[in-house]
C-alpha cells in the first residue's frame, strides 16, 4: 500500500467513470481536485495516480502503529485538519474511538449456518434474508422465478426488520438475535405471497464499498469490508495526511424520536456487513459485495446459487443478479433485472406485481461480489465479479 501511494497507481476505468460523474459536485470539496483530478480535468484510464500525503501516513502508521492515528502524533494532524477545514470532530473524540470485537450472528440453514455481524451493521438483513428463502425455496431451481420472487420477497421482509430497529447497538430496544429465531422467521415466511409482491419502497440505502476475502493454507479465512460510505465519501481530502474522509454520519437522523437520532457518542447504522458460511459439508465460504441496499441481495443471489443449487461459484457470481430499490443518485425504486435473465422470467415478475426495469448485462448498480471457498481437503476456490476490477490471486 504505502509502494502503491508513493510510486503510483493505475487509474481505472471504475474510476474514471465515478469521478466524471461527481466532479462538479466533489470539485469545490477541500482537498478533492489535488487528490483524484489533474489539473482540475478527470485522469485518464491507465495513467498513474499518486498519494505521496498519504503515503507518508502509512509509513508513519507502520513505524509507530495503528493506535497512532487515533492517539498520537497524527491524530493530531488529523484533528488539527478538520478542525481547519470547520469540523466538529476534535482530537478527544479521535481519542475515544475503540474498536470492538464481537460475536457475530448466526442463522440456521438447511445447507449449514450462516454468519453475519451484529448492528449497527445491516449483518441482521443479510441473514434474514437467506433463512426466510430457506423456508420457501422447496425444489425450485436457481434463476426461476421462484428463486428471485422469493428472494426479493425475503429481502423485503429483512429491510422491513433492519429499518425499524437497527441503530447503535447501546440504543437498540430489542435483541437482534430474536428476529433469527424460528417463530419470527415463520411469521415473516408467512407475510411473503408466492404470487403477488409487497408494495414497496422502504427507505433506500447508498454506498460506496470494497469487500475483501483471504483464506490460507491452514484453513484461516477472512471476510473484510471497507467503505467510505459515499462514492468519495465527504470528498473531504486531509490536506496533511491524505486521508479521505468518510461520511457515515449522514446516516443519521435529525428527528430526535428516530431510532436514527443523532446523539452524541453513538454509532450510526451501516450497511457493511462480510459474510460467512460454514456448510454441512466442511465447506467453509467467505463472501461480500458493495452496493449499500444491494449487499445482502447479492450475497443472497451468490449464497443460494451456490450453496443451495450447487453452482461452480465463479457462475454463482457472473450470473445475471438484480437489485430492489435505489442507485446512487436516483430516485427509480423499481426491481431492477440486468438483461440477461430470461425474457420470461421478467414478465412472471411483472405479472406479479414487480416494477421491474432491465439494465444492461452487467451493470454497476448490482454491485460487485467475490467469494472464496475452502473445501474439506484443502482446496481453495475463488471468484472475482466481471463487473469489477476485481481479481482472486493466489500467492
Amino acid at each position: 500500500a504505502i509502494w502503491y501511494a508513493r510510486e503510483g497507481t493505475p487509474v481505472t476505468q471504475s474510476q474514471v467513470g465515478y469521478t466524471s460523474r461527481f466532479a462538479a459536485e466533489l470539485a469545490t470539496q477541500p482537498g478533492f481536485a489535488d487528490a483524484y483530478m489533474k489539473e482540475g480535468r478527470v485522469p485518464q484510464a491507465g495513467t498513474l495516480q499518486r498519494f505521496p500525503a498519504l503515503a507518508a501516513t502509512l509509513e508513519r502508521l507502520a513505524r509507530h502503529g495503528l493506535d497512532d492515528f487515533y492517539r498520537g502524533d497524527l491524530a493530531h494532524a488529523l484533528a488539527s485538519d478538520l478542525e481547519r477545514l470547520g469540523s466538529p470532530v476534535r482530537r478527544e473524540d479521535l481519542q475515544r474511538q475503540v474498536a470492538s470485537v464481537v460475536t457475530p450472528l448466526a442463522a440456521t440453514l438447511s445447507v449449514g449456518t450462516a454468519f453475519n455481524l451484529p448492528p449497527p451493521t445491516q449483518g441482521l438483513a443479510s441473514l434474514l434474508t437467506l433463512a426466510i428463502f430457506d423456508r420457501l425455496r422447496g425444489s425450485t431451481r436457481a434463476d426461476t422465478y421462484e428463486h428471485v420472487h422469493g428472494l426479493v420477497e425475503a429481502t423485503k421482509q429483512a429491510f422491513l426488520v433492519r429499518n425499524r430497529h437497527i441503530c447503535d447497538p447501546d440504543a437498540m430496544r430489542v435483541n437482534p438475535a430474536d428476529f433469527l429465531t424460528e417463530a419470527k422467521l415463520e411469521e415473516c415466511t408467512r407475510a411473503i405471497d408466492a404470487n403477488r409482491a409487497r408494495p414497496w419502497p422502504e427507505p433506500a440505502i447508498n454506498g460506496d464499498t470494497v469487500w475483501m476475502g483471504a483464506a490460507d493454507r491452514n484453513g484461516c479465512m477472512v471476510s473484510y469490508i471497507q467503505s467510505v460510505y459515499w462514492e468519495f465519501g465527504s470528498g473531504v481530502v486531509l490536506a496533511d495526511t491524505g486521508v479521505t474522509w468518510q461520511n457515515r454520519g449522514s446516516s443519521f437522523s435529525l428527528d430526535p424520536a428516530s431510532h436514527l437520532a443523532l446523539v452524541p457518542g453513538r454509532k450510526p447504522f451501516h450497511t457493511l456487513n462480510p459474510a460467512l458460511a460454514r456448510l454441512a459439508d466442511g465447506r467453509t465460504m467467505v463472501y461480500g459485495n458493495m452496493g449499500g441496499d444491494g449487499q445482502p441481495q447479492s450475497q443472497a443471489a451468490v449464497f443460494t446459487r451456490y450453496a443451495m443449487f450447487n453452482q461452480d461459484l465463479q457462475q454463482a457470481v457472473t450470473a445475471p443478479r438484480w437489485l430492489l430499490g435505489r442507485t446512487w443518485g436516483e430516485m427509480s425504486v423499481s426491481l431492477k433485472l440486468e438483461s440477461r435473465f430470461a425474457p420470461a422470467l421478467v414478465a412472471a415478475l411483472r405479472q406479479a406485481g414487480h416494477d421491474v426495469e432491465v439494465v444492461e448485462e452487467f451493470s454497476d448498480i448490482v454491485g460487485h461480489a467475490g467469494a472464496l471457498v475452502t473445501n474439506p481437503n484443502g482446496v481453495i476456490a475463488g471468484a472475482a465479479d466481471p463487473r469489477s476490477d476485481g481479481v482472486v490471486a493466489a500467492y
